[in-house]
């Protein structure tokens, strides 16, 4: 059976899908204080029409400017000035996050739920109406069998509220182990080594995201079908890694050592671990000896919201999360943060996190920025 962990600790949430084997298969971070807002019901205004671009751009609440491409809001092929003018007032909701500089993909096609969420909603001008799914509730209604565990009352009792009482279980506990913790500490670098020898080499750019195939020991061998299996499992590794950190946008695999027509023979091997993906695809080989995948985006790539290399605010929450574990098994101790000044700002800048590490703890958290220090160091002493 499938299974969903729901891991909450201050300012973030870290939801897994594990298979049948217990072994990751996709996996999400959020912070509440930043959405990312995919999901959420705005009304909007239609700042200016762009025919050029097959869409309009939409004035949005907190002014940020969303993109409606003409194919979301009216017939098929009519031009974006047939269905909307500039001012018009719609309702619309976010279907693609924001990504660098560029603003939220919108559509104007609506629920039968949605629009009467909207016509509830008094009027005016550009508003947020409701926000979208968070990451459990939306994997628990792709995944209607998979049991769903949580460490967080609060989002216990949403789920439970949303899918019913049985299929959710609160546990007093941390629900990830030492062995998920360390996988999800892999999944913020760029290296992830292989169980039978060899590693992936992970690159995000703006562009695109390249995925190196390092054989290691079997780069030197005399056995002509070492790096064969070496590529075959890293296939289905660069298949899963894909997945697992939600890279998105154009993806080039680079196996190790093969010649073309040796690559070629791994397609199918490719296209078959990249199946269960619903967001990927296969496009085929380049002329470079690349397999050439392409994957859909909706929710930002994790790198994108962990940072790359991970940002002062993700080791900010990283100890603000083991601060609240060594509290649990101390508690009616006083703690501070001892952190790079970038640190401390970045979370003083996260709406909730350090209010909810107080909850935790059962004491206000003082901070104690120190330049000395790399943002990496960050940790919670007694105080």
């Amino acid at each position: 059976m499938t299974t969903i962990l729901a891991s909450a600790s201050p300012g973030e949430r870290r939801i897994l899908l594990l298979d049948e084997d217990d072994q990751p298969v996709e996996v999400h971070v959020e912070r509440p204080g930043r959405p990312d807002g995919v999901g959420d019901l705005h009304r909007a205004r239609v700042s200016a029409l762009a025919p050029a671009m097959a869409g309009a751009f939409l004035a949005m609440a907190g002014g940020e400017t969303g993109f409606l491409p003409e194919s979301a809001v009216g017939p098929a092929k009519q031009p974006i000035g047939k269905s909307v003018g500039e001012g018009d007032s719609l309702l619309v909701r976010v279907t693609r996050a924001a990504q660098g500089g560029k603003g939220p993909r919108l559509t104007a096609r609506l629920t039968a739920a949605e629009a009467a969420t909207a016509a509830a909603a008094p009027p005016g001008g550009p508003a947020l109406l409701a926000r979208g799914p968070e990451a459990a509730l939306r994997l628990a209604r792709a995944h209607p069998r998979a049991a769903i565990r949580t460490d967080s009352p609060a989002l216990a009792a949403r789920l439970r509220a949303a899918l019913g009482p049985a299929r959710v279980a609160l546990s007093h506990g941390p629900v990830l182990d030492d062995a998920l913790e360390a996988e999800w500490d892999l999944l913020a670098g760029p290296e992830v080594p292989m169980p039978g020898g060899g590693r992936l080499l992970v690159h995000p750019t703006p562009a695109l995201t390249a995925i190196d195939v390092d054989a290691g020991s079997a780069a030197g061998t005399r056995d002509p079908q070492a790096q064969l299996r070496v590529n075959r499992a890293a296939v289905a590794e660069a298949a899963r890694q894909i997945r697992l950190r939600n890279l998105a946008g154009p993806i080039l695999l680079d196996l190790a050592g093969l010649t073309v027509k040796r690559r070629e023979a791994l397609a199918e091997p490719l296209r078959a671990a990249l199946a269960a993906d619903p967001l990927a695809r296969l496009l085929g080989l380049g002329p470079l000896g690349l397999f050439e995948i392409l994957r859909q985006r909706v929710h930002p790539p994790l790198h994108e919201v962990l940072g790359w290399p991970p940002s002062p605010l993700t080791h900010g929450l990283v100890a603000l999360r083991r601060a609240t574990r060594e509290a649990a098994a101390r508690p009616g101790r006083r703690w501070a943060l001892e952190a790079h000044p970038a640190v401390t700002a970045a979370l003083q800048g996260l709406p909730g996190a350090l209010e909810e590490a107080a909850a935790a703890i059962g004491t206000p958290l003082q901070l104690r920025p120190d330049p000395a220090r790399s943002p990496a160091s960050a940790e919670c002493v007694p105080s």
